[in-house]
C-alpha cells in the first residue's frame, strides 16, 4: 500500500505546525543521538529515502556531502523541501518507496527518518539498499520503535480523570498493519519486531554498528516538562548499519 496522507491538505496543515516541522533538526527530539550515528559526510553521494521537508539533506550538504538525492511519496513535502532547504546539489524526487531503484554501489550513505514504518515490506527494501550502497557505506535510520507500534493506535491508555494509566502493547509478533491516530487522523503503518529489523539486516548482508532507543535530551524536558512521559516507553529505534 502506498498511502501519501501528507498530500491532505489540512493533515499537511497540522504535521506543518509540529516542532520538528518549524525548526528542522534541532526541533527533533532524537537528533542529539541521531547526529552522533551519521558517519562524515565530506565527498559523499547521499539517499535520503522520505526526506520531507528535506532538513537532513541540507544538513548533509553543509556537512560536505558531494551529492545528496531526497525521495519522497509527497508533493507538497517537495515543495516544502525546495522553498527552504534547496541547495546545489541536492535533488528531490516524488516517488513511493517501493518503486525506488538504482544501479549496485550507486551512494556511499542511505539514511531515512521515521518513514519505513510506513512500508510494508522491511526486508526487500534492506536488500536493495545494500545493493545501492558501495563497499563500506552505512545505511543508518530511525523508526518508530515496535513497543510503540505493536497495538496500533498509538495512544496512551487513560483512567476516568484524564490521568495517563500505561501505554499498551498487545499483538507484539502479529506484523503487519495498523491505523493509527496521529495528528487527529487516521494513518497506516506497518508494524514489525524488532528481531524483523535486525535479521533483515543482518541477512542483507550488513554488519551492524549501533542501536540505540533514544531518551530526551535533558535539554528538551526541561523545555517541555510533559515529555517526560516519554521516558515510560521507546518512541523511537535508532539503527546504523555498514556494508
Amino acid at each position: 500500500m502506498k498511502e501519501n496522507k501528507y498530500d491532505d491538505a489540512k493533515f499537511f496543515e497540522q504535521y506543518k505546525k509540529m516542532n520538528r516541522s518549524e525548526k528542522g533538526l534541532e526541533g527533533a527530539g532524537e537528533w542529539y543521538v541521531l547526529k552522533n550515528m551519521l558517519p562524515d559526510f565530506t565527498g559523499k553521494d547521499v539517499l535520503d529515502l522520505g526526506c520531507g521537508f528535506g532538513w537532513h539533506c541540507r544538513y548533509g550538504m553543509e556537512q560536505g556531502a558531494k551529492s545528496i538525492t531526497g525521495i519522497d511519496i509527497s508533493q507538497k513535502m517537495l515543495e516544502r523541501a525546495n522553498e527552504i532547504n534547496s541547495l546545489k546539489g541536492i535533488e528531490y524526487i516524488r516517488k513511493p518507496l517501493e518503486d525506488v531503484d538504482y544501479p549496485a554501489e550507486q551512494f556511499d550513505l542511505v539514511i531515512s527518518s521515521l518513514t519505513l514504518h510506513y512500508i510494508e515490506s522491511f526486508e526487500s527494501l534492506a536488500r536493495k539498499v545494500y545493493k545501492w550502497l558501495r563497499t563500506g557505506g552505512s545505511f543508518v535510520f530511525s523508526v518508530e520503535h515496535p513497543v510503540f507500534t505493536a497495538y496500533g493506535t498509538q495512544e496512551w491508555f487513560y483512567d476516568e480523570n484524564g490521568k495517563i494509566l500505561h501505554w499498551p502493547v498487545d499483538n507484539y509478533f502479529i506484523e503487519g498493519r495498523r491505523e493509527a491516530n496521529f495528528l487527529g487522523e487516521k494513518v497506516i503503518k506497518y508494524h514489525k519486531t524488532l528481531t524483523t529489523y535486525l535479521n533483515s539486516l543482518l541477512k542483507a548482508g550488513f554488519t551492524i554498528r549501533e542501536i540505540v532507543e533514544p531518551e530526551p535530551s535533558a535539554e528538551m524536558l526541561k523545555e517541555f516538562p510533559d515529555m517526560k512521559d516519554e521516558l515510560r516507553r521507546p518512541m523511537m529505534l535508532l539503527i546504523s548499519a555498514r556494508k
